[in-house]
């Protein structure tokens, strides 16, 4: 049975873009549920776009999240690139339907984003709240 995730007002970081990306990335995780377990050519294909789509949200979510760190001086950013070339990484080398099945890859992208939307809404919370939303 694959995971779904609805979003929780304390996954909040305080800013409304990054807080509507973290939105957008848990609906992609849990729009990929929807064709975890159909084996059809369509589902198939489906999955992969949405897929694709939730890989390159994220490339464009880390770096506006990495822009307001900067920003505001966060002395975390450090950890921050590192989470970026993590999930770079596995994007590229670990988390695809060669490695994984569907439902597996599902699963682990909705805990590891889980992980760090709560990871940075406590790391980042204090140094981005207010900042601008664009």
């Amino acid at each position: 049975m694959p995971n779904r995730v609805q979003w929780n007002p304390r996954y909040s970081v305080g800013n409304e873009t990054l807080d509507d990306q973290h939105r957008m990335v848990l609906e992609q995780c849990n729009a990929l549920a929807d064709h975890v377990v159909e084996t059809s050519p369509e589902s198939d294909l489906r999955f992969h776009t949405i897929f694709n789509e939730l890989t390159a949200g994220a490339r464009e979510h880390f770096s506006k999240e990495e822009e307001l760190l900067i920003q505001c001086a966060c002395p975390t950013l450090e950890e921050h690139k590192n989470e970026c070339n993590e999930f770079e990484y596995l994007s590229a080398e670990i988390i695809t339907t060669e490695n994984f099945d569907k439902l597996e890859l599902q699963r682990f992208l909705i805990f590891w984003w889980v992980g760090h939307i709560l990871d940075s809404g406590e790391r980042y919370r204090a140094s981005i709240a207010g900042s601008p939303a664009d």
